[in-house]
C-alpha cells in the first residue's frame, strides 16, 4: 500500500523518442494526479512514442498501463505535440480509474441475490 511518504513508481521509456530530463519530469508530475486519486496503484509505465510512419506531421503516442490491486488498467492518447499527448493520456487514465471506481461501488451496493425457490435445503438435526 502506498503511502504520503513513499515515492511512487513511475517508469518512462521512450520509442523512437530521446528522453530528456525535463520530459520525464514532466511525466512524473502529471501523473501524481492519478496517485492522488487512487491509493490502490502499485505503479504505472509510460510508453512515449514518435510515430513517424502514419503522417507527414511526426505523431506522438503515449501510452500509459497503470497496474493496480485487481485487473490493469491500460490507455494511450496522440496528437502533434508530445506534452498534449501526455496531458490527454493522464484525462484517458483517470476517466478509466474513476469508470472502475464506479462499477466497483455498484457491485458493492447492488449484490446479486440467490433465489432458493425449487430447492430441497437439509433439515438442521
Amino acid at each position: 500500500m502506498t503511502n504520503e511518504n513513499t515515492p511512487h513508481e513511475v517508469i518512462v521509456t521512450g520509442i523512437h523518442l530521446e528522453l530528456t530530463p525535463s520530459l520525464k519530469a514532466f511525466v512524473k508530475e502529471k501523473m501524481e494526479r492519478l496517485f492522488r486519486h487512487e491509493n490502490h496503484i502499485v505503479r504505472i509505465r509510460v510508453e512515449l512514442e514518435c510515430d513517424r510512419k502514419h503522417d507527414v506531421a511526426h505523431k506522438f503516442v503515449a501510452k500509459g498501463h497503470m497496474e493496480l490491486r485487481g485487473p490493469n488498467v491500460n490507455g494511450s492518447a496522440e496528437s502533434e505535440e508530445m506534452h498534449k499527448s501526455i496531458d490527454l493520456l493522464v484525462d484517458v487514465l483517470d476517466q478509466a480509474l474513476r469508470k472502475r471506481h464506479g462499477q466497483q461501488k455498484e457491485k458493492r451496493n447492488h449484490p446479486h441475490s440467490v433465489e432458493l425457490i425449487d430447492v430441497d435445503l437439509p433439515k438442521a438435526i
